[in-house]
């Protein structure tokens, strides 16, 4: 089959396109290769896949025209659509590069798989989206009606965007709320990779609401073998559903959603401290409060992608931060 991913230089589309080039299909990836963290590691990361299969253009999800284009010359069968403006904190400060990419951009994905009849589009959604939500573990099932950030904004968006495209034009859509993806080729803005730096370096690390955080950490490799199950799991229209007796998740649409994580929450201290015993160094710390847009625990429910897929996560945060790290020194040559 051929595929779009879009988001490629990143840290998850640039591990999804390597499976799916490992399987034998023809993928082409778009990234606009932005400078909010080292674009270096985005070019190693593209390097990386290196496979024939592959053929990647440097085109902004923005540029209507272009995406357009894409569309018609290539006529994909499938769209992963994994690009967008990460980060919580970075959407206080800069909210409009989340207008451009997060909601224009989605826009104009959704529509190049409406009028090139692509089969089905899954797009990534985030935990984010759940907010102010305190019943754990969060669940599909549960109101995403108030965001606390402007990037969770944005995925709520996207999810209620791309169920008007299902509804409208019979579009297949798939949404996944990620929840804390980490592992080798990581981001530099997340939590393990600003820390192992600093620990490395003999600096400080920052630990928000004094280290009184959960977060549901999600290695790559299980992140990725779920979007390549659920990809090939198309929403079917649901004649029977109703808003009043349905489930949130899906739809008579062809529409669905689902929590992609690990489903066992981990203290954020028990997390530093598996890092510091791979690293073998005792990390300095800084105690500080919540920031504005974090929320206190991520805790996901898959049940339904269970159900749906056979999706389990294998990997612990144990073995997950050491092959991190094993990764972290051998990408910048440390001893």
């Amino acid at each position: 089959m051929k595929y779009l991913v879009t988001g490629v230089a990143g840290f998850i589309g640039s591990c999804v396109v390597e499976k799916l080039c490992a399987q034998g299909h023809d993928v082409i990836g778009i990234d606009n290769i932005n400078d909010y963290y080292d674009t270096n590691l985005k070019l190693a990361r593209l390097k990386r896949i290196g496979n024939d299969n592959f053929q990647f253009i440097k085109m902004d999800l923005a540029d209507r025209e272009e995406i357009a284009c894409l569309f018609k010359e290539q006529q994909f069968t499938r769209v992963i659509h994994l690009g967008a403006q990460a980060g919580v904190r970075y959407s206080i400060d800069n909210p409009l590069a989340y207008a451009d990419s997060n909601l224009v951009g989605h826009l104009n994905i959704l529509e190049g798989c409406r009028h090139n009849k692509v089969e089905h589009l899954v797009y990534a959604s985030s935990s984010s989206i759940y907010g102010l939500n305190n019943k754990v573990p969060f669940s599909e099932q549960d109101s995403t009606n108030h965001p606390i950030s402007l990037y969770a904004a944005t995925k709520k968006s996207n999810e209620l965007m791309a169920h008007s495209y299902s509804h409208l034009y019979d579009l297949p859509t798939t949404g996944l709320r990620f929840f804390t993806v980490y592992g080798p080729w990581g981001r530099p803005d997340m939590a393990l990779f600003k820390f192992t730096k600093k620990i490395l370096e003999g600096e400080v690390i920052d630990i928000y609401n004094n280290g009184d955080m959960f977060r549901d950490f999600t290695y790559i490799d299980d992140i990725v073998e779920g979007i390549l199950r659920v990809q090939n799991l198309i929403p079917l229209k649901n004649e029977h559903w109703t808003v009043e007796t349905g489930s949130p998740a899906n739809s008579s649409a062809p529409y669905h959603l689902y929590n992609i994580g690990n489903g066992n929450p981990v203290k954020l201290m028990d997390f530093v401290e598996a890092l510091e015993s791979s690293l073998g160094i005792e990390a300095k710390k800084n105690f500080m409060p919540m920031q504005p847009g974090d929320v206190y625990q991520t805790y996901a429910d898959t049940t339904d992608l269970f159900a749906a897929t056979g999706y389990k996560p294998q990997m612990s945060v144990k073995q997950g931060v050491q092959a991190f790290v094993d990764w972290y020194r051998d990408f910048y040559q440390l001893n």
